[in-house]
């Protein structure tokens, strides 16, 4: 990764220097073919190029643009395993583990709080099976509940990640969700229990090669982290970028911040970005069927998430770009699009920030699926809600009101696919406004209030009274 400037970094300076430097800086690296037993569970052909690769200036690792996040792994019952309770697939875990390696990607992301806890031995076992220097692992110190604030409580999470993923060292620690609960929650998780000393040391004595943290919602703990970093030393943070929130994630949640300004600050340090969410939360290979037609009118052959993948990745401060992937045709679109990466032109640079303001037009709540809020206690299933209510908005299936054209093929179209998304025992007219679920949220939703929202939209809707 080249040395970045000492300020921030225009739209057009970010693009002059992509051409020059980004590639120039972005090794590849030849990719042998997936097995056959792995390839012949895809749909789509096999990936053909070589892996793009982006060097960490903190350790001098080589690191896959491609991440593969550990988050959706495959079930048993073939959805990801965030979903339900059935078990994770574990011979599907390995070989999707397995092709990714064959084709180059490197980097692999869990935490003790994915899938139910089970993505760090679902990681290790599949990795297991590899060389130990062939793969970097990055996991989290994800220590949410109040009984893991403790030290002791703490250390011994670290220290369970490291059983469960079968290591001896641990290539990249975050310090998980900064600024989900502000200035507070940092100094109870991890600096008035003593926690960050701990892992600093643990770091000098190499057990944690390279330490920094993931950015959820409250700048001032961003910032309070960075102007530390002489301190600190931070060797990455991880942070949420893509088309929409490049400029767009204050509009869509006012506790947001917009990417452009963290992906700037990083820069200035020199502090390398892992980026999750480049899709956010799918809403980016879904959007509206206007924006699919410019998308595919401009490249027929390429996916519609394609284009969020080639904006995260053609950052030359992006280190790898996090992928939580369920199906094998996931992992293969995304080799395709890294192998090697076709850098954003300018000019499509400026038509996909042309296209977020598009997208800005649907009032869309901002969930991204992550499920930090479930279970409900009531078992109501709020993503499954709140993504059928975004999903029927982007397709245009949100009746304004019984005078406007297509209401009664709207109204129908809401109101069947509300059942069919969401079983009637888990919709949002449960909702007793209990709020166990907003203090979850990383991007801050007042969860009970659009639930409320919702249901009192469809009853309008039941009732033909809009």
């Amino acid at each position: 990764m080249d040395s970045m400037d000492r300020k921030d970094i225009s739209r057009r300076d970010f693009l002059k220097r992509m051409g020059a430097a980004g590639l120039a800086t972005a090794g590849v690296a030849a990719c042998g073919k997936g097995s056959g037993n792995a390839s012949s569970t895809a749909s789509q052909t096999e990936p053909e190029g070589e892996m793009t690769y982006r060097t960490n200036p903190s350790t001098g690792d080589r690191v896959s643009l491609l991440g593969f996040g550990m988050m959706r792994l495959p079930s048993v019952g073939g959805r990801s395993a965030r979903e339900g309770n059935e078990e994770i697939d574990q011979e599907m875990v390995n070989r999707m583990v397995d092709y990714a390696m064959e084709h180059g990607v490197n980097y692999f992301d869990t935490s003790p709080a994915y899938c139910r806890g089970l993505s760090e031995k679902a990681t290790g076992t599949a990795l297991s099976r590899h060389p130990r220097d062939s793969y970097f692992i990055a996991t989290k110190l994800s220590n949410f509940a109040p009984a893991t604030w403790t030290y002791e409580g703490a250390v011994r999470m670290y220290r369970n990640s490291m059983k469960e993923l079968q290591v001896d060292y641990i290539d990249y620690l975050l310090l998980h969700g900064i600024g989900m609960d502000g200035m507070e929650a940092l100094h109870n998780r991890y600096l008035d229990n003593g926690i960050l000393d701990f892992l600093l040391k643990e770091r000098e004595a190499g057990r944690i090669r390279n330490l920094g943290f993931s950015y959820h919602g409250d700048i001032e703990c961003f910032d309070w982290l960075l102007a530390r970093h002489d301190i600190y030393k931070w060797d990455f943070v991880q942070i949420q970028l893509n088309y929409l929130d490049w400029k767009f994630a204050k509009a869509i949640n006012p506790r947001n911040t917009d990417a452009e300004y963290l992906y700037n600050e990083l820069a200035k340090r020199n502090i390398p970005a892992v980026i999750m969410e480049p899709l956010l939360g799918g809403r980016l290979s879904n959007v509206p069927d206007n924006i699919v037609a410019q998308l595919k009118q401009r490249e027929p052959e390429q996916s519609v998430a394609s284009w969020a993948f080639r904006f995260a990745g053609s950052f030359p401060g992006v280190m790898t770009v996090l992928s939580g992937m369920t199906r094998m045709e996931h992992l293969q679109d995304n080799l395709r699009t890294y192998s090697p990466l076709k850098p954003l032109t300018e000019e499509e640079f400026n038509f996909l920030q042309d296209t977020a303001t598009l997208m800005m037009q649907f009032d869309t709540i901002p969930c991204n699926d992550c499920k930090y809020c479930m279970p409900c206690p009531y078992g109501i299933d709020i993503p499954g809600i709140l993504l059928h209510y975004n999903k029927c908005l982007n397709e245009g299936n949100i009746p304004a009101s019984s005078r406007s054209e297509g209401y009664r093929k709207a109204r129908r179209a809401f109101l069947v696919g509300y059942d069919r998304s969401v079983p009637r025992l888990r919709q949002a007219s449960r909702c007793i406004g209990c709020n166990q679920c907003s203090p979850h949220c990383p991007q801050r939703i007042d969860i009970p209030a659009e639930l409320h929202r919702i249901d009192h939209y469809v009853e309008r809707l039941k009732q033909g009274t809009l």
